[in-house]
């Protein structure tokens, strides 16, 4: 009989972990519950014996000393996103298996910057500030639609795959940048694979969905930027660190962009004198595009049937291994 043990935290099992999901974790073996904390004794009380562990948000890697409590472990099932901060070598020398939720979160993250594109092709952020202060249909003229435009997707991972699906349902031409993908792989999922300066070049709106790696670092800077068309819209629902900031600030301040609309900034929250909120065409939101609320419920579900797949030895859905961390966020 498998052992299950929860050991997140109360905030992250209260948003994610229903009482269905429960039961259905009841099915499958004996359920335990940590205290609610994740420092590490209570993590390794919870822990003990257990044969899966479930870790969300806050929880700390699992390195020799914690997987000392529990030799039989043989899957980790990450309630949350990226698994970089719960795994350590130890994880993978112990051949246990990680699977993550990334490709739950990756939804609400594509479906936010498709409404940023939407709303930025449209025009919809002057238009209700323009109406709000008296005006009506003055820059009509700026609005287009989702037809015979470039979309330049950074990244083919779960959210940029997911972005390009929902992109599917407009008449407009897709590149891809991706050094992680081949040319066969992106005619398979229907786009063009193209270097970062063409996209840059050719594309009219640009959605990131990078990882926060060291080869991404500052990717659209003065340089990039300058590529860039100059009633382009830039769109960053992925990590702030791929934006060179102070570069972005001056290149729409010279008037370049239609908008840039940022859910993530480097640091956050970005600083109170940060120039970019002195950009009405700056659009900023508070990292919230992988966090709609009753969304998360579905990563419990997520979690149950990534372990059901485990242990009917059938093909997971969103596993990570040791060579994967390196591409990832």
């Amino acid at each position: 009989m498998e052992k299950i043990a929860l050991i997140m935290n109360s905030g992250s099992r209260k948003m994610v972990i229903n009482e269905k999901s429960i039961k259905r974790l009841e099915r499958i073996g004996e359920v335990v519950f940590g205290n609610g904390n994740t420092d590490r004794e209570s993590v390794k009380k919870a822990l003990a014996g257990a044969t899966i562990a479930i870790t969300s948000w806050g929880n700390e890697p699992f390195d020799e000393d914690i997987l000392s409590v529990c030799p039989g472990l043989k899957m980790i099932v990450h309630a949350a996103g990226s698994v970089k901060p719960i795994v350590s070598d130890a994880v993978w020398e112990k051949h246990i298996r990680v699977c993550s939720s990334a490709n739950i979160l990756s939804t609400g993250v594509s479906e936010t910057a498709l409404g940023f594109t939407i709303a930025a092709s449209k025009n919809f952020f002057f238009h209700n500030e323009n109406i709000h202060t008296g005006g009506w249909a003055e820059g009509k003229q700026n609005i287009k639609e989702l037809y015979d435009l470039t979309i330049g997707v950074v990244s083919g991972g779960w959210a940029g795959r997911h972005y390009i699906e929902l992109m599917r349902a407009f008449d407009v031409d897709i590149v891809l940048y991706d050094p992680f993908i081949d040319d066969k792989k992106a005619a398979e999922m229907g786009v063009k694979k193209v270097s970062i300066e063409e996209l840059c070049r050719i594309s009219d709106i640009i959605s990131i969905h990078a990882p926060s790696i060291p080869e991404t670092f500052h990717m659209f800077n003065k340089d990039t930027l300058a590529l860039m068309k100059k009633d382009a819209v830039l769109i960053n629902t992925s990590r702030g660190s791929l934006i060179d900031e102070n570069a972005l600030y001056e290149h729409m301040k010279a008037g370049n962009l239609k908008y840039a609309c940022l859910d993530v900034f480097d640091p956050e929250p970005p600083a109170a004198d940060n120039p970019l909120r002195s950009l009405k065409n700056c659009i900023m939101t508070p990292h919230l595009a992988g966090q709609a609320n009753n969304g998360l419920k579905k990563i419990g579900q997520h979690v149950c049937e990534e372990i059901e797949r485990v242990l009917a030895d059938k093909q997971t859905v969103c596993e990570v291994t040791k060579e994967m961390i390196a591409k990832m966020a």
